[in-house]
């Protein structure tokens, strides 16, 4: 590897030196249905965010609090010797994306048949220290 990208790898890896990232892939709900609860959480901080999905009655808010741990125990992963709850961690952004889908017909009248699409989504969190302003 050349210097300058050498250089420039070592910057990125400073300027990404707070942040944290989970993703899950392929899970098997619309991504309508998931944003409705990822909107909720957007911005907020970490502890908040927990408490906010064990009291959503949707079904997705399980494997959103799933993620969002598993994006805390990779931050302090990262981060040795530091604690989540001291750092005050925000979700700096998350992000729901469509996956593929699964085409499935269903009979229709007349001898035909109608596809139905079952789709499935990507989530990304990334977490982030709180900035005092």
């Amino acid at each position: 590897m050349g210097s300058r990208k050498r250089i420039a790898s070592e910057k990125r890896k400073a300027a990404n030196a707070d942040l944290a990232i989970a993703r899950l892939r392929n899970f098997p709900t619309s991504p309508r249905k998931m944003r409705l609860v990822a909107d909720l959480i957007r911005g907020m901080e970490v502890n908040k965010a927990l408490f906010v999905l064990e009291n959503t009655n949707k079904v997705v808010a399980v494997p959103l609090g799933k993620l969002l741990k598993s994006a805390i125990a990779n931050w302090e992963v990262k981060n040795e010797g530091e604690s989540a709850e001291e750092a005050n961690l925000i979700i700096d952004k998350i992000t729901v994306d469509s996956a593929r889908f699964l085409k499935r017909l269903r009979a229709a009248p007349q001898g035909r048949g109608l596809q139905i699409k079952k789709r499935s989504n990507h989530v990304t969190i990334v977490l982030n220290k709180k900035t005092e302003a």
